[in-house]
């Protein structure tokens, strides 16, 4: 396919913004979390560009392997390597750069630990994850999770310089969290996983089998989302959030295990965004209230 005339927005695209965007909320709330005091602004502000840069990184070279697939599937299809508008070569280059600059700041800006912590992330989610996971097992999202899951552990290990119970418990919720909020786009987008010969959960095990997981993790994920009140790390302003996000989720869960029907996977799957943007919203807002 030959390369066609491009634009920054397609090189934007390739960085997936609203996923890195909703990254970065975690790792912001890891940094606030790990002091009682505010955090120095060249962390605070350098720190999360250089994590964010590299989730960017991840994200271009995860456009860059599953090219072929993406072509294949009506949700992807449109994407600027999909489409040739930008070439691999020069996405690769871009890739590269990203990460380059995102541990120039992290090494100079936050500490070692941090930038080691976020190479192997992106070494994890790009090379583990989408070259080998992602095609291997229906578990792909369950154990690629490690890699999603730990934007607020690299916040917080960028101002203590080391990692402990805290830092672990906020990276524990997202790992629990993404097997529901993406096995609900499984389902609503079953036949472009069948047609890309991906082996996502509904496709191998079928639907009724991945409704009834998505319920189990939600239960599982709302009484994870509750240890930061009971060890004593939040307060009542988060566990009345925790409560009444997680009361959603559930719904939204028991829902889909009635019926898949009126595009309730994919609300469930909105929702769950939601759901974590207010979940960390909320212990941002009780940490310093």
């Amino acid at each position: 396919m030959h390369t066609v005339n491009f634009s920054w927005h397609d090189y934007l695209e390739l960085c997936k913004p609203r996923v890195v965007l909703l990254m970065i909320l975690t790792a912001v709330v890891g940094m606030c979390l790990a002091s009682s005091r505010f955090i120095p602004w060249k962390i605070l502000i350098l720190g999360n560009i250089g994590i964010a840069l590299a989730a960017a990184s991840a994200a271009v070279m995860n456009h860059l392997l599953e090219r072929h697939i993406d072509r294949l599937m009506q949700r992807t299809q449109h994407r600027p390597l999909a489409q040739g508008k930008i070439s691999p070569h020069h996405a690769f280059i871009f890739s590269v750069i990203l990460c380059t600059i995102s541990m120039i700041l992290l090494i100079a800006f936050t500490n070692k630990l941090t930038a080691l912590l976020t190479f192997f992330t992106v070494i994890g989610y790009a090379g583990i994850y989408t070259l080998y996971l992602k095609r291997a097992t229906s578990q792909n999202i369950v154990i690629g999770g490690v890699a999603g899951a730990a934007p607020p552990l690299l916040g917080w290990v960028a101002v203590t310089g080391h990692i402990d119970a805290g830092s672990l418990l906020l990276m524990l919720i997202i790992f629990v969290w993404t097997p529901p909020h993406f096995w609900s786009l499984a389902i609503h987008r079953f036949d472009d996983y069948a047609k890309a010969r991906m082996p996502m959960l509904p496709n191998t095990h079928g639907i009724p089998y991945t409704q009834l997981h998505i319920f189990l993790y939600t239960l599982l994920l709302t009484a994870v989302s509750l240890l930061p009140f009971v060890i004593g790390m939040s307060g009542r302003i988060y566990l009345v959030s925790a409560l009444l996000l997680n009361a959603g989720f559930i719904y939204w869960a028991i829902r889909m295990l009635v019926n898949v029907k009126q595009n309730i996977p994919l609300k469930t799957f909105r929702y769950s965004i939601i759901y974590l943007a207010g979940l960390f919203t909320a212990l941002l807002i009780d940490h310093y209230i």
